[in-house]
């Protein structure tokens, strides 16, 4: 909180983010890898969220069952993660699980193997796609300036002349 590297989740309080880590915490395998508790020392109103930036490890065999993959595709909307581990055989299993997500928003293919590359994003409809060894899935690029509005830097970003 002091460094302004973490805040309030606006639309999950901490009794609905504890119950959706708990509910993957059921899944076989499931694991905390990092964080999974409340933030401390704050004074974020209860009616917000507010954890420690968490990750959790799901087993990919999970997103393979429609009601499991439902859990784990509800999106928190603040600092939560999941981690899903692969192999070569699992690429084609992976591109059916992203593609019967209902969204589509954002994705990243962080690779620099072309043929791998050319094959995630010819099998996939994403409305942007981070693809190279420096993809992320911030949904704005690196140059955008997130300061205050009207600043130079934000190229129009936060003006109305943007929306």
């Amino acid at each position: 909180m002091s460094e302004l590297t973490v805040g309030p989740v606006l639309s999950w309080n901490n009794e609905k983010i504890k119950a959706h880590i708990d509910a993957i915490l059921e899944l076989d395998g499931a694991k905390i890898l990092w964080g999974g508790v409340p933030l401390k020392n704050h004074k974020i109103p209860a009616i917000y969220g507010s954890y420690e930036p968490t990750c959790v490890f799901v087993p990919l065999k999970h997103f393979k069952v429609a009601k499991k993959r439902q859990l784990l595709a509800t999106e928190v909307f603040g600092p939560f993660t999941l981690v899903v581990e692969y192999g070569n055989n699992d690429v084609d299993k992976v591109l059916e699980v992203m593609e019967s997500l209902p969204h589509h928003l954002t994705a990243a293919c962080v690779s620099n193997d072309p043929v791998f590359t050319n094959h995630i994003l010819g099998n996939t409809v994403n409305g942007t796609q981070y693809e190279g060894m420096r993809a992320r899935t911030t949904g704005a690029p690196q140059n955008h300036w997130f300061g205050p509005c009207g600043d130079p830097r934000g190229a129009g970003i936060g003006t109305p002349y943007a929306i």
